[in-house]
């Protein structure tokens, strides 16, 4: 249940239990003892803060508008001290004075929200009703002493029970929250580890036919042919693993990458970058990097890479010493335009994304 739920079923709970007192218990007591027109007045202005917190409350409002909680607990004092001062003589806290109780129930019910400001309120209406007492000196002090006790610690009670109501509710909203939260970054986590494991099985498309026919002896280490296919493999596999690191430039953290697989296996490579960084998503950094990686897969001595980056737009380009490239699957680009080209034992191929 929300907290907004929790202090609607409270406010009404208070409703009822000053209906159920102004009409049961205060009503008879002061139709049935000699009041003035102050008392009458006093009992009309409670029945009309009743009225405007149970249209708040029958509407589904569970809080009052400061403002409104201000004018009409300026109202609930005001009863109060027409009803004390309307009294007739020695019936102060006696069975004459019916508001002391009503008020403060009153009380609890308009500043519900402001548990300080209830307590100053109260400690206000009991000292004035008590001032009133001793002003007209003809009164039990030991009945009145019991009757304040009694009904305020009452009321102090229920006030306390409330705000535990309330405060668990809101200790029990903010648990469900971060349960929820934390279902969602669990759901988050999975979701990113099948769009992962979804990417690499992709991208090992070439290697696990190669695999296959090395475990099945359909091919040998010692074919140029195999040779060749398990180098781009190599390539396609460090390019995968780069592409899911965390560093501020992926895109030059990719091709560096490849780079280092090539001189791995004895390639002299050159990498020239201009531009600073900008953001590339994944599937534009894959396109930009997959002819690069298939150049230097089967490149053969010497070659240079350069990434040029502008305002609006982004390159990769090689020059391979290399007899061919290998055929590839063919691939739908994206938002990337490749030329590759072959002549005199040289590969070249370029790779641009427009960024705009």
């Amino acid at each position: 249940m929300t907290d907004h739920a929790v202090l609607l079923a409270i406010r009404r709970a208070f409703v009822v239990v000053v209906v159920g007192n102004q009409i049961g218990l205060t009503l008879p007591s002061l139709a049935g003892h000699p009041h003035g027109t102050p008392a009458w007045i006093a009992y009309a202005l409670l029945t009309a803060v009743l009225a405007v917190v149970a249209g708040h409350v029958a509407v589904g409002r569970a809080q009052l508008h400061p403002v409104v909680a201000a004018s009409v607990t300026a109202a609930v004092l005001t009863a109060s001290v027409l009803a004390a001062t309307g009294l007739p003589a020695e019936a102060s806290f006696g069975a004459a004075d019916w508001a002391f109780g009503l008020v403060g129930w009153y009380l609890l019910l308009v500043l519900l929200e402001w548990p300080r400001v209830v307590v100053a309120v109260l400690a206000a209406h009991i000292c004035f009703c008590s001032a009133w007492f001793a002003h007209a000196g003809d009164g039990d002090v030991g009945n009145a002493g019991v009757v304040i006790l009694s009904g305020t610690s009452f009321q102090l009670g229920v006030l306390v029970m409330a705000r535990v109501v309330l405060r668990d509710a809101r200790l029990a909203a903010a648990a469900a929250a971060e349960q929820e939260a934390a279902r969602t970054r669990e759901a988050l986590t999975r979701q990113r580890e099948q769009d992962l494991r979804a990417g690499f099985e992709g991208q090992l498309g070439a290697v696990l036919p190669l695999l296959a026919d090395l475990a099945d002896g359909v091919v040998t280490s010692g074919d140029e042919a195999t040779r060749l296919r398990c180098s781009v493999a190599a390539v396609q596999l460090r390019r995968l693993f780069a592409e899911n690191d965390d560093v501020p430039d992926p895109l030059l953290h990719e091709l560096t990458a490849c780079v280092d697989v090539a001189e791995r296996r004895g390639v002299v490579v050159s990498l020239a970058v201009s531009g600073v960084a900008v953001e590339v998503p994944t599937e534009v950094r894959r396109e930009l990097v997959a002819p690069m990686a298939q150049a230097l897969a089967v490149a053969e001595g010497r070659a240079k890479v350069s990434l040029l980056r502008t305002g609006g737009e982004v390159r990769v380009a090689v020059v391979a010493d290399a007899p061919a490239v290998p055929p590839q699957a063919p691939v739908e680009p994206v938002a990337v335009t490749v030329e590759t080209s072959v002549h005199s034992g040289l590969v070249r191929s370029e790779a641009r994304w427009r960024t705009t």
